[in-house]
């Protein structure tokens, strides 16, 4: 049978601390496997981020609903034991142990209360439950802030840069994309006025027969790059007989603009400001590594040999 849902597990995982065991999250699970029936197959379906079986994830929301409501207690880190309270709802269990059950005990609601955090109608944390997160995703989600910031300081940075850097920092961002086979030699900044709306150029290949152009405009936020710049770079990119084009802006391109690039015969990339300091993070254009952190998980089979 599938693995059921988290508001589904909540009462076969109250029953898995039911003969008064210290249990740790892996023990709730292979209990499960036993009372669930579930086939080696059940057992390894991925959620959709592909981080966790749906075993691992689901049997560990229910066991936290659990903990807030005070149905099981933690007796030292990851590993739990029924209460008083869990022990007399095993001996008359409701028909249906479900969320709206579990939340309506006084220990969750205060949970809630101190929190202020919430579910989704799943079971799962909604995007503020950020204090009771697995500790995986929790270091995964404070590293998308991290990211978030480090990608908006960039963006401010570059809408206040001059012209010739933001010229500059795109062909470094190309060559690093792997452009020109990634070999700086063959990037070059225009850095002339009056350059028919080309700013750079990437040679693909060592004699410079396929290149690839480039246009950079530095807008503040709330400017757009509109249909007739977008039209002029074509022609630009059409005099110069190529028919690739990178089309950068601070800003971002007015649905015209897009519209036309699609109609266009050439091929064009417009990366607006955003996607802009995206990829300057992704190809590590003007950021350096501060500390690299490493997750490891146990590896269960070099310790299933050691299974009685």
């Amino acid at each position: 049978m599938p693995v059921p849902d988290v508001p589904s597990l909540l009462l076969p995982v109250l029953k898995t601390f039911a003969d008064g065991k210290v249990l740790r999250y892996v023990d709730t699970r292979n209990r499960l496997i036993e009372f669930l029936n579930l086939t080696r197959d059940d057992t390894q379906e991925m959620e959709p981020t592909g981080r966790y079986t749906k075993l691992q994830h689901h049997s560990y929301w229910a066991t936290q609903h659990l903990l807030r409501a005070r149905l099981v207690t933690a007796v030292r880190r990851s590993a739990f034991q029924l209460t008083e309270e869990g022990k007399r709802l095993l001996e008359d269990p409701p028909p249906s142990l479900d969320l709206d059950y579990v939340q309506n005990f006084p220990a969750y609601q205060q949970w809630q209360h101190n929190s202020k955090a919430s579910v989704n109608s799943d079971g799962s944390p909604s995007a503020n439950a950020d204090p009771d997160a697995m500790p995986e995703e929790a270091v995964r989600r404070a590293f998308q802030r991290l990211e978030d910031e480090l990608q908006a300081d960039i963006l401010a940075r570059m809408q206040e840069a001059s012209p010739k850097f933001l010229e500059q920092v795109v062909v470094d961002l190309l060559i690093a994309m792997g452009y020109g086979g990634g070999d700086a030699v063959r990037g070059t900044v225009t850095g002339r006025w009056g350059d028919g709306g080309i700013d750079g150029t990437i040679k693909e290949d060592a004699l410079g027969l396929d290149e690839v152009y480039v246009q950079a405009k530095r807008y503040t936020e709330g400017n757009t790059v509109g249909e007739s710049d977008v039209r002029n770079f074509v022609g630009a990119i059409d005099g110069a007989n190529t028919t690739k084009g990178v089309f950068v802006t601070t800003a971002d391109f007015t649905k015209s603009a897009r519209d036309y690039v699609k109609r266009s015969s050439k091929r064009i990339i417009l990366i607006n400001g955003t996607e802009l300091a995206r990829l300057m993070v992704q190809y590590g254009v003007g950021v350096r590594t501060r500390k690299t952190y490493q997750l490891q998980r146990v590896d269960e089979d070099y310790f299933e040999a050691g299974l009685v």
